[in-house]
């Protein structure tokens, strides 16, 4: 049976109780509760913030009502007094073990409502009813235990006639009606006495005790009281809502709450409520404790971490160890369904960065000390991890990097603890980079800020606020401002709650922004790329900006105190000015000592090294006249699997007492001697030279030394004989003076530092010029190379004298003596050809010797004799050769070839299109005027395959010219025998037909086009597989294939598919199923056919189509004359490049006949065309080099493919010599 539970009366009541006083008598006032549950995380926190709540468990308002603030004003005042009345607390740590907060007043957080508005009036006559759905668990229970009934009556009083303002009264019951028709009858009957000059407010809750209620119910409710029809009387009721009511006993183990019960006449809206806790417990290091007043972990004095945490979770502020929990529970991305593995965690660098965390320091602005990095924050917005990680990482200026399968942390921390600077951990000099060395640059002055604001949450008002820093606050920064102005960053301090941090936030960030503004990038070799990560400090030797070497690799090891480096010369081997060798050692590491003693290249240092470093590692030296550049890694990037781009930016190792302390001054490093005074060069030395200036051949005087490091410019004086000095200012290390005279030259060289001051020491070089009286080189590698009966070419290396190329000439003279002839006794061939040539075409003297010398451009002959001798017979020209012409239509008869759709026609002489319509078709055989063109043209178009396939017996390039000659006609030029639509007509008067056409096409083989293969195959649907081992075709080729057995259709077919050297498949018109293995036999595979175009093919078979097409049933196409030319063009071919020649296209004839082959046959004629077989030998011409009185040479066995030569003396015996061949033929066979 349901039951009300509550209702409430306010103000004077008739028993005389006055609940509210503020009210008349009889007056009535609705008073409601609000109830807020704020969720505060999840996990276990450790409590309220206010030191003095050493209890998390405790709840006592004065207790913790200092760290809630409802509107931005805390609950408690810090003199203890409330601000805010009748306000309830309730509390739970978030715990796992932690019990149900259980209702508050029937407003408790294990209450779930939900309310459906109803506002409609209820009237005597008319109840007010509304269905109530139930709700299920997963046993099938009741979940709904409550229903609360909300009534508003607008005004409840009565107008006497006296004048008199009274109150009234209005009764009302309501019933409850089960699924089944169960009513419940009068579950309330309540009746509302007093008055209300405003809306007032009446909740009935009704308790739904019975588990064996059939849901959904009927709640109905009922006025009582008759309905006012009087103006003065008001009582008028309205159904403001119901609700249902679910009750839980949920501890909500592991999320931390709170529940605030307070009037709601204390504020307009619900407030808004913060709250100052002690956040979530989390894994802390073990043998530590945690400062309570600030989160911080403290570590004892010589503590070493083992990588393992307390058993008991802890509150704590340090940022490391807050997103290593992140990592690693189901807080964030660990846990057992996480994606992160504390495994894979770098948990020693998480160490490193908290120990810097956890240092207390003195903030300057108040005088305190706190922890350098703390970390205050609700995380209670989705965000994306990236963004998270490094929001989180950025509280404590460091950066997550993933690296040999870890997820590391790096921090921007000093190396050096102890002297709060950074040290190099690894060196680069330009031994380990690429050629391409260092490259600098600069952030640009439009990013170069010179104040920030700084914005962090004050946690003792609960605002925001902000902190200013200008540059000009830092010693270390002073000057920026008035160099670059006023330009201000904003910065949001994530999770910052201290003025101070927010302080050293801004300094770090101007320091950073204004000193470390340089960004250094180079390729590493392998040996750094896989040590170098993210953050790491590299120290950078580069000799170009140093102006001096002083790094390099290490060529042997002595022991751990003594190394051997790879360099003297070139190097600034200095053991003065507290200098120092550091070397990277086998581990990565790098080590520094102080230099003892340097012997040539070995260097011996005051203390050992931990272990012997390595031959071919890396050493550099610094000391106070140059250190080294130190510089903060940023990315690296692996290139071609063994360099590494690595990026990085300026590291001042003095920044971290800088932006601790403002007072701090600049220490800058010297890096670089480029602004010390320079000496001036060594190994100087002059040179003279014969060059082209302005296509001239002059004598130049070419002076050269040594380059100083860090000189970019030098001074150069030099003077004539006895005339006046001239100076020149010059880029290079070196100098060129055109036009030198015959005479003594003196050079001094000076060097200019950076700054452009000169050495104090002069270099003095000197020389004797001689000018351009030296004799031209000889001519040098002859060659002849015959080329007709009137010409050869004569083939030498190109001089290399500039005056020769340059104004000089090459002289050729010649002799019909093959012995006793020299250049004196010789006559010019031709004029002196230009210097520059390495080559000339001569008249051919058959027999005797060619001279040839240079002659410079003061007319100087070179001084030996080099000559040539020659014997020759030279091979016949020959024209074209026409292999064949064919012409279809001066065939007998004419176009004898395979026609599809087409016919040859006495009418027009010539091949023309056939026709739709049959002479069955026709029915009046005397109305036909022309048999050979019944009815319509047919526009499918046809084709003419011409009657013989050209077979060149083998692979040549041939030239084909096609004779081709076509009309369009009408031949039926009546407007009844025209079928097509007339607005489509083109020539309504038939005069030209011109919607018609014709193409010749032409296909190719390499192989015999008779060819014959016999083959198996077998058919599948439409797919016929042909079986032939190592067939050689390929997809796209066409090939005519005739089925000797099982049904399969003749033709020409083309291959589809090849799948792999032993079969290829073709695809046919209709579909059959043939077993595999049926006989077959196919030839030679055909290119597609293509568009006949005169011009070369390279083939061994051709074969030709005509194609005829119109797009007018009335028109038709007039084939007149079609055929093709096919000629083969005559090529000459020497020895030169010949596989049995030597490079210069000679052959050594043997003391024997010697069988020559040609480097590409010849084409000798072929059965089937024009040219009998072997008709058309090639003719050939030979040239003995070194031939002798009474030499003779014979022919034999001339063929397509090569011949034989007997070289013989006037005895007639076989001699062996040198000897070239010239053959002239057809074709180039391949």
């Amino acid at each position: 049976m349901p039951r009300l539970v509550d209702d409430q009366l306010f103000g004077k009541q008739p028993d005389g109780r006055v609940l509210d006083p503020d009210l008349i008598e009889g007056g009535l006032r609705s008073k409601s509760f609000a109830t807020i549950v704020d969720l505060l995380g999840y996990g276990e926190i450790s409590g309220f913030r206010n030191p003095s709540n050493t209890d998390p468990t405790n709840t006592d308002s004065l207790n913790i009502g200092k760290d809630i603030f409802l509107d931005g004003t805390p609950l408690v005042n810090a003199n203890g007094d409330f601000n805010f009345q009748n306000v309830e607390i309730f509390f739970k740590n978030g715990s796992e073990n932690q019990t149900p907060l259980g209702s508050i007043d029937s407003f408790g957080p294990d209450r779930i409502e939900n309310t459906t508005p109803i506002g409609v009036p209820v009237v005597k006559d008319t109840p007010v009813s509304r269905s109530i759905t139930g709700s299920l668990d997963s046993n099938g229970n009741q979940l709904v235990k409550m229903i609360r009934v909300t009534l508003q009556i607008p005004a409840l009083q009565n107008f006497e006639s006296d004048g008199d303002i009274t109150g009234t009264e209005v009764k009302i019951s309501i019933n409850i009606t089960e699924n089944d028709g169960t009513v419940h009858n009068v579950v309330v009957e309540n009746s509302i006495t007093g008055r209300a000059t405003s809306p007032y407010i009446k909740d009935y809750e009704i308790d739904l005790e019975d588990p064996n209620l059939q849901f959904p119910l009927t709640v109905t409710v009922i006025r009582n009281t008759d309905d006012s029809t009087d103006t003065r009387l008001q009582n008028a009721t309205n159904v403001l809502s119901i609700t249902t009511i679910i009750t839980e006993s949920q501890a909500y183990a592991g999320f931390a709450y709170v529940a605030l019960r307070f009037n709601a006449q204390e504020f307009q809206s619900y407030p808004k409520r913060m709250y100052r806790v002690k956040g979530t417990k989390i894994k802390v290091p073990h043998d530590t404790t945690i400062d309570l007043d600030n989160g911080r972990v403290i570590y004892p004095a010589d503590y070493t971490f083992n990588g393992t945490f307390k058993t008991d979770k802890e509150w704590c502020a340090d940022p490391a160890w807050i997103l290593y929990d992140l990592l690693t529970t189901d807080k964030g991305f660990g846990g057992t369904d996480g994606v992160i593995d504390a495994d894979t965690l770098d948990v020693f660098s998480f160490y490193s960065a908290s120990a810097y965390n956890s240092e207390l320091i003195t903030d300057p602005i108040t005088g305190t000390t706190e922890p350098r990095f703390s970390c205050n924050v609700i995380l209670n917005q989705k965000n994306d991890a990236f963004t998270l990680i490094n929001d989180l990482c950025s509280v404590m200026r460091a950066m997550p990097f993933y690296s040999v399968g870890s997820l590391t942390l790096s921090q921007d921390r000093p190396t050096n603890t102890t002297t709060n600077t950074s040290d190099a951990q690894y060196i680069f000099t330009n031994a380990n980079v690429s050629e391409q060395g260092f490259t600098y640059t600069s952030v640009g002055q439009k990013v170069k800020f010179t104040e920030v604001e700084v914005s962090y949450f004050d946690n003792d008002t609960q605002t925001l606020n902000f902190e200013y820093v200008s540059a000009d606050e830092i010693t270390a920064l002073s000057g920026y401002t008035t160099k670059f102005g006023k330009i201000r960053k904003t910065l949001k301090s994530f999770a910052c709650t201290s003025r101070g941090q927010a302080n050293r936030l801004a300094r770090w960030f101007l320091y950073t922004n204004l000193k470390e503004a340089e960004l250094c990038s180079f390729r590493a070799t392998l040996e750094a790329g896989v040590v170098v990560r993210p953050s790491m400090i590299i120290g950078i030797a580069d000799s170009l900006r140093a102006g001096v070497r002083r790094g390099g690799r290490i060529k042997s090891v002595t022991n751990t105190t003594t190394i051997v480096v790879d360099d003297a010369n070139n190097t600034d081997l200095t053991a003065e000015n507290s200098a120092t060798l550091s070397v990277v050692m086998p581990d990565g590491s790098t080590e520094s000592r102080s230099i003892s003693t340097i012997s040539g290249t070995t260097i011996t240092v005051s203390s050992a090294f931990s272990t012997s470093p390595q031959a071919n590692s890396i050493w550099a030296i610094e000391n106070s006249t140059v250190e080294f550049q130190t510089y903060r890694v940023l990315g690296i990037e692996e290139e071609n699997h063994c360099e590494y781009n690595i990026s990085a930016i300026i590291h001042d190792t003095n920044k971290y007492s800088q932006v601790e302390d403002t007072t701090v001054a600049a220490n800058p490093r010297t890096i670089t001697t480029l602004l010390d005074e320079k000496p001036s060069p060594s190994n100087a030395s002059a040179v003279e030279q014969i060059v082209v200036l302005n296509n001239r051949a002059v004598s130049k005087i070419f002076v050269s030394w040594e380059p100083v490091q860090g000189v970019k410019e030098y001074l150069l004086e030099f003077q004539y004989e006895n005339d006046n000095p001239e100076r020149q200012r010059v880029a290079r290390p070196s100098f060129e003076l055109f036009e030198s005279r015959l005479g003594s030259y003196t050079f001094k060289i000076k060097s200019y530092n950076t700054l452009g001051k000169l050495s104090s020491t002069t270099t003095t070089v000197e020389i004797e010029a001689e000018g351009k009286t030296a004799l031209p080189a000889d001519v040098q590698n002859v060659r002849i190379e015959p080329l007709s009966d009137q010409f050869v070419r004569l083939r030498f290396d190109k001089s290399t004298d500039v005056d020769v190329v340059h104004g000089g000439n090459v002289v050729i003279r010649s002799s019909n003596l093959t012995t006793g002839s020299t250049f004196t006794n010789s006559v010019d061939v031709l004029p002196a050809l230009s210097g520059n040539v390495s080559e000339s075409i001569v008249p051919n003297i058959v027999n005797g010797t060619y001279h040839l010398k240079f002659r410079d451009d003061g007319q100087r002959l070179s001084a030996g004799d080099a000559s040539v001798t020659m014997i020759q017979t030279v091979p016949n020209t020959l024209p074209k050769l026409t292999v064949l012409e064919d012409r279809e239509d001066t065939d007998s008869p004419p176009f004898a070839g395979a026609k599809v759709d087409c016919f040859f026609s006495d009418d027009v002489n010539g091949l023309v299109l056939g026709s739709l319509v049959t002479l069955d078709d026709e029915a009046d055989f005397d109305s036909i005027a022309d048999f050979d063109f019944i009815g319509a043209v047919d526009i499918t178009g046809g084709s003419y395959e011409f009657a013989n396939t050209l077979d060149l017996g083998g692979k040549q390039p041939l030239r084909l010219r096609r004779h081709f000659v076509t009309q369009g006609f009408y031949p039926n030029d009546l407007i009844d025998r025209r079928t097509a639509n007339i607005d489509t007509w083109t020539d309504f008067d038939a005069a030209t037909a011109f919607n018609v056409g014709a193409s010749l096409l032409v296909a190719t083989t390499d192989l015999d086009p008779d060819l014959s293969v016999s083959a198996t195959y077998g058919q599948s649907g439409t797919t016929i597989t042909i079986t032939k081992s190592s067939h050689g075709y390929s997809v796209g080729d066409f090939v005519v294939i005739d089925f000797a057995a099982g049904g399969a259709t003749d033709g020409n077919y083309e291959i589809q598919t090849v799948p792999d050297a032993n079969s290829f498949t073709v695809t046919s018109a209709t579909s059959a199923t043939i077993s595999s293995g049926t006989s077959c036999t196919y030839g030679a595979n055909f290119t597609q056919f293509n568009p006949f175009v005169n011009g070369t093919y390279v083939a061994r078979g051709f074969k030709f189509r005509c194609e005829m097409d119109s797009d007018d049933p009335a028109q038709s196409i007039e084939i007149d004359q079609l055929g093709y030319t096919a000629e083969l063009e005559s090529r000459t071919e020497t020895s030169l490049g010949n596989a049995g020649a030597s490079a210069g296209g000679f052959i050594a004839s043997g003391t024997s006949t010697k069988s020559v082959t040609f480097t590409n046959s010849f084409f000798t004629g072929q059965s089937g065309t024009s040219v009998a077989a072997d008709s058309v030998k090639p003719s050939i011409g030979i040239t003995i080099e070194n031939a002798e009185q009474g030499d003779f040479f014979a022919l034999s066995n001339i063929s397509s493919t090569g011949f034989n030569i007997d070289i013989k003396d006037k005895n007639e015996n076989h001699v062996n010599r040198n000897f070239k061949y010239a053959a002239t033929g057809f074709g180039r066979g391949s």
